[in-house]
């Protein structure tokens, strides 16, 4: 049974749970071993919290027997190593915050706890959040368990594999210009980006503060619909964050597709995408109109310029929000001759590469004589890609498109041109630009059995249509599949 407990989802392992069938500790313990046992292989965790995670898993069965469960009580769960832990390693995956702990836990987090969520412990990314493949980290690329040659996706890819490879049925992953959505798909399983300002940012180290948003990692559409309903709501701690009343998401998922207006964007159906994933996605959109949607082409005119817009809008406010990382309150320090020596010493040793680039260009965007040109412009457009949206959301409820152009490509392919690597993200970009929910689900395998996502977009705090479409494709489709480490 112990060895079967980790081929369960979130809701089947609640069912167990509930029935008394099994305890949280031994469900708890069963996915500590499988990351004893696999995770060599795949670099997911940078932190696992054994003893914090048997801690709460009794505490959850105690809670069970009381009959104060909720959906996610004594549930491992695994937490992108952006998200702040008290009394746990944060380190974004940088040297910079290699030993910080934090004081305190975000929203986030908070809200998983008081739930009863188990935390199985900290998941590896790119630094900082900056990255396409999770090659970007300080502490060693993450390995795709479909094939352990290729990238997970970024920078959520500690989540997406530690997923996919069975070591936690739930993590929690960001999504700034498509860093849940990309993984998701490149390691076979569910991820929502949920409307920007749906789910609290307090206690997310940010990236690019306009942009960054939290969202579910999971392996069906259940169990992220569950999630969903666990982190949402309004939180005054957070700025950003709207005053909007909470949907029972899981509640809404089998109230049916048809009549649902699926829309299918000509301008993600280029040249430069991979044939395989085009058959696979129209084949998807083809089965959902099967199960009573109604689909027709949308335009979404401004999608070229996403990218570009992208790249000056988030560096900007990574250059920003990086500028805190100073070497004297929290940050890994380096000595230097005097204080502004110090800022420069640390900043070098402790920030890679693709951060360094990124600061670069975004003070660079930001500085005088350049503001206006750069940064006011792709503001403007940025207005304009979300208008595309509006207009689009008009005439249909869900638009459909591949979640990115290719499989998962192999580590090393493209480390050495940056503006490729930038370039993998143009079907999700558009979306945090305009700050609507998207996820991407499994529709398909490639020839050479590498996962194909599925990306299905909403109008803003269209959450519940989102879920309910996608799941009605997961049960009429079978594309849930387990690696085989």
């Amino acid at each position: 049974m112990k060895s079967e407990l980790i081929l369960k989802k979130g809701h089947e392992l609640r069912a167990l749970l509930d029935s008394g069938e099994v305890s949280s500790v031994e469900v708890t313990q069963a996915f500590l071993d499988r990351i004893d046992a696999v995770d060599g292989k795949i670099n997911a965790f940078l932190t696992v919290t054994a003893d914090l995670a048997l801690e709460q898993a009794a505490a959850a069965d105690k809670r069970i027997k009381e009959g104060h469960a909720s959906p996610l009580t004594g549930i491992p769960v695994g937490l992108k190593d952006l998200l702040v832990t008290k009394g746990v390693r944060t380190t974004c995956a940088s040297k910079i915050l290699e030993n910080f702990i934090p004081p305190y836990d975000g929203t986030v987090v908070a809200k998983l706890r008081e739930a009863g969520a188990v935390f199985t412990g900290k998941l590896n990314m790119d630094e900082f959040a900056m990255g396409s493949s999770n090659e970007n980290s300080a502490f060693g690329a993450v390995k795709n368990p479909w094939d352990l040659d290729r990238v997970p996706g970024g920078s959520s890819g500690g989540s997406a594999a530690s997923v996919a490879a069975l070591e936690v049925p739930i993590a929690l992953g960001s999504d700034t210009g498509g860093s849940i959505r990309e993984p998701a798909s490149f390691c076979g399983i569910v991820g929502v980006k949920p409307t920007y300002g749906r789910v609290s940012r307090y206690g997310l180290i940010a990236f690019a503060s306009s942009l960054d948003q939290i969202g579910p990692m999971t392996r069906d559409v259940k169990d992220a619909a569950l999630v969903l309903d666990g982190i949402c709501g309004h939180d005054p701690k957070d700025s950003t964050s709207v005053l909007k009343e909470s949907t029972d998401f899981a509640g809404a998922l089998s109230s049916g597709i048809r009549g649902v207006r699926i829309g299918v964007p000509k301008e993600y159906f280029v040249e430069g995408l991979d044939p395989e994933i085009e058959r696979a996605v129209k084949g998807a959109i083809s089965k959902l109109e099967e199960l009573g949607a109604e689909v027709k082409e949308v335009s979404l005119p401004h999608t070229e310029y996403a990218v570009a817009v992208y790249y000056l809008l988030a560096t900007a406010e990574a250059s920003s929000n990086l500028a805190r990382f100073d070497s004297v309150r929290y940050t890994t320090r380096v000595d230097g001759s005097d204080l502004i020596d110090t800022y420069k010493k640390t900043r070098a040793a402790g920030f890679g590469e693709e951060v360094k680039r990124r600061i670069m260009l975004g003070t660079y965007a930001l500085s005088a004589g350049y503001y206006d040109a750069y940064y006011r412009r792709a503001q403007r457009v940025r207005t304009l890609i979300a208008r595309d949206f509006d207009e689009a959301f008009k005439e249909v409820d869900v638009i459909c498109s591949p979640t990115v152009a290719s499989v998962a490509f192999k580590h090393g392919d493209k480390t050495s041109d940056p503006l490729e690597m930038y370039l993998s993200d143009i079907f999700t970009i558009p979306l945090n630009l305009a700050g609507l929910p998207g996820l991407s689900m499994p529709c398909g395998f490639s020839s050479d059995g590498m996962p194909i996502g599925l990306q299905m977009m909403a109008g803003p705090f269209r959450e519940e249509v989102l879920l309910k479409t996608a799941y009605a494709f997961e049960e009429a489709t079978d594309f849930s599949r387990v690696p085989g480490l």
